[in-house]
């Protein structure tokens, strides 16, 4: 039987400027997670919109973020495709 990777879960999201997220990980990990590619596609159109982006928030279970029920990204998705941000690095608001 073929089992999944289980990835950490998300404990917070945090919208950045030029459409970035700061997600933390249930494992201490914070990544920052570009969206600008993602506005090309029909579903994410959506997020150009700079108050809906900014309303992101955690699955309450960490399997993701949402920002509606027909807009969201996997905790995989986050984890694979984000950058690795330095424990104490600045980020902006």
């Amino acid at each position: 039987m073929k089992t999944h990777p289980r990835y950490p879960r998300i404990a917070s999201v945090r919208p950045l400027s030029d459409k970035r997220l700061l997600v933390a990980f249930d494992n201490g990990v914070r990544k920052i997670y570009d969206c600008r590619p993602l506005l090309g596609a029909e579903p994410f159109a959506p997020l150009a919109d700079e108050p809906f982006f900014r309303s992101v928030q955690a699955d309450p279970h960490g399997y993701g973020v949402i920002w509606s029920d027909a807009i969201d990204l996997a905790e995989s998705e986050l984890w694979l495709h984000g950058e690795t941000a330095e424990p104490d690095a600045p980020v902006d608001r």
